[in-house]
């Protein structure tokens, strides 16, 4: 925990709170939006950040894709958007569009003007013809303001209108068009865009969908420092309740000729500072905050990667609406680029995807970290020195450790497995010898009854999923049919059942959000069947590294441990809060688990190794 030395005392308080885990108010945030102490501010927000991320900053190769500036709205502070036939009005081609994408691109970002003229089909051909030229790309297309002028311009509900995108090859949807939550400035500056309310449900039922959005906030304009909190706060309300948003985004307005007149012709660096501070302090609940440098510059994002922000977008390729308003920074941001300026700023540089997975991570001496509450006693006191710690699901863990990113790392038994030519096993694990909690099936049917039946599997699992088979096949005689879902926001309702593990099955066991009937724990049926525990993880560190950098991860890892088991109530007290788990359920889950490999852990891990491999060449698509 670290130590801050406050000019402002009146800081201090929200301090205790945000130690606590406990949620800042609208009182709060006015304590931050107004305390002259800019570095402790800082400091309260870096501290959060690192806590949920680790030193991991994300971006994401990224073109931006603007099909048309021809608009039927005018909006005060816009200077993109044009009337047909201004000067400078253009309309792309499907071609066009399709020519500024390469195969290196992991995502395509498509927002525009609301076009008078162009047909639904248009639209939809966009995303099937990006989707078919370039599988491996993911789209995220059309803000909500898109979306409520698709529904009222070709008589569709929200629902249909998301639909039929969702099909076509959406895979999430940008936050902008939100501006700010207030009636009065919604009246002076955009009076014909859609308000809060119509934004927040277009958002909720995207959600509800299955479809990830993110969320901004314009500030900088004549909104006041109330209205940017109750913007971040009904925000905070819509993730409480669906938990769909992977990110916010605070984008400074930009005035060029628009005639608004702000106090400064752009926001200072003060401002954009504090704006990423408070937001990462006020949205306990949304994962992300980004530094969208194209906004801020280059140079104040790179500060904001120690006031709270963990991802800077990306290369934003074709850019177009924020520069056209002003914008001072370069409309593209190189890959290479990128990554030195996260590294200058002490952090991983963390290649993405659109739902926030590693793909690559260009630094070394990483240590894979799970980042579930099960996990917490081995990285609560971890002492990091050379080492630094990447927050990673168990099967994006195995990907980055097969590609040689990962120095080390609390693996999936799984990957270990098969891995383990290339992976010195320490004596610590994560294992049961009775109930897990956090590794269930819920299901509508009896495991007899799932023969045939489609089972949604949490994208997140590399084990727990081959678990569940071999309980299938080998304990009950049943083959069903796997189908990888995106962790978040999923309809579990188009499954038979679902394997959830982690927070996720903790969160759905404690408050249910489905229909399912019944739970089945996988170490339970495991252990009843076998009379031996279950091993979920194992540490592992790479073969090839040096002898006294394995010594010195060894102790540091049993020093963790001991410490986190020592004070069993306070480890994960912050990270629990989260999940809204009592101190109780806390102790009583980690109570649970076993943290270190004995004879009967190694027997179980050989036991499951040859059942694994009696049922080897089934499901191989969910290893993939």
């Amino acid at each position: 925990m670290i130590e801050i030395s406050f000019r402002d005392k009146a800081l201090e308080a929200v301090w205790e709170k945000v130690r606590a885990g406990e949620r800042l108010s609208f009182e709060d945030g006015h304590v931050l939006m107004r305390t002259p102490d800019i570095l402790s501010l800082g400091k309260m927000a870096h501290w959060v950040q690192r806590s949920r991320s680790g030193d991991a900053v994300y971006f994401v190769l990224n073109q931006k894709i603007e099909p048309t500036n021809v608009c039927v709205l005018e909006c005060e502070f816009c200077d993109f958007a044009v009337k047909p036939g201004a000067a400078g009005a253009y309309e792309m081609t499907i071609q066009d569009m399709l020519d500024k994408l390469t195969p290196e691109i992991h995502e395509v970002h498509i927002t525009g003007g609301l076009h008078p003229t162009w047909n639904w089909e248009f639209y939809l051909d966009i995303l099937r013809k990006i989707r078919s030229a370039f599988p491996n790309v993911d789209v995220k297309a059309f803000t909500a303001v898109e979306i409520d002028f698709f529904r009222r311009k070709f008589k569709m509900s929200v629902e249909e209108v998301l639909r039929q995108l969702k099909e076509a090859g959406l895979r999430t949807m940008p936050g902008g068009g939100a501006e700010v939550f207030s009636e009065r400035v919604r009246k002076e500056l955009f009076h014909q865009k859609i308000g809060a309310e119509d934004w927040l449900q277009i958002h909720r039922i995207a959600h509800r969908m299955g479809i990830h959005s993110n969320c901004t906030l314009l500030y900088g304009h004549i909104e006041t420092a109330d209205e940017r909190l109750i913007h971040l706060i009904r925000l905070r309300e819509l993730q409480d309740e669906t938990g769909g948003f992977l990110s916010f985004i605070p984008l400074a307005f930009q005035p060029g000729d628009t005639g608004i007149k702000p106090k400064n012709d752009f926001t200072s660096a003060i401002d954009d500072l504090r704006m990423i501070a408070v937001s990462r302090l006020m949205l306990d609940n949304i994962p992300h905050i980004k530094a969208y440098w194209v906004m801020l510059t280059e140079e104040v994002a790179a500060v904001a990667l120690n006031f709270g922000a963990d991802d800077m977008d990306g290369t934003v390729g074709g850019e177009r609406i924020a520069h056209d308003a002003g914008a001072v920074s370069a409309s593209t941001l190189a890959k290479d680029q990128i990554v030195r300026i996260i590294r200058d700023a002490g952090k991983i540089p963390v290649e993405r995807d659109v739902f926030y997975n590693p793909l690559n991570v260009y630094t070394d001496h990483v240590i894979g970290k799970i980042p579930y509450l099960n996990s917490v006693p081995f990285y609560d006191h971890f002492e990091q020195r050379r080492f630094r710690l990447l927050p990673v699901t168990p099967r994006r863990m195995g990907l980055l450790s097969k590609a040689g990113r990962l120095d080390a790392g609390l693996f999936s038994l799984m990957d270990y497995l098969e891995q383990k030519e290339s992976l010195d096993l320490l004596d610590y694990c994560i294992a049961n010898r009775d109930q897990v909690m956090s590794v269930l099936l819920f299901s509508n049917h009896g495991w007899r009854d799932l023969e045939g039946k489609t089972i949604g599997i949490i994208d997140d699992t590399a084990t727990s999923v081959r678990l569940l088979q071999v309980l299938l096949e080998k304990k009950y005689g049943v083959r069903a049919i796997f189908s990888r879902m995106q962790t978040g926001v999923n309809d579990y309702a188009m499954y038979d059942a679902v394997l959830l593990i982690g927070d996720e099955a903790l969160r759905q066991r404690k408050k249910p959000s489905h229909s399912f009937e019944l739970v089945f724990d996988l170490a339970t049926e495991w252990y009843e069947w076998q009379n031996l525990p279950f091993v979920f993880a194992v540490w592992g560190v790479r073969k090839e590294i040096a002898e006294a950098e394995k010594e010195e991860l060894r102790n540091l890892i049993d020093r963790s441990l001991q410490h986190g088991l020592e004070k069993l109530e306070q480890t994960g007290a912050l990270h629990s809060k989260r999940i809204s788990y009592t101190l109780k359920d806390t102790v009583e889950y980690l109570q649970g688990f076993q943290f270190k490999l004995g004879e009967r852990e190694r027997a179980a891990i050989d036991r499951f190794a040859s059942l694994v491999a009696e049922t080897a060449s089934a499901h191989s698509a969910l290893n993939s």
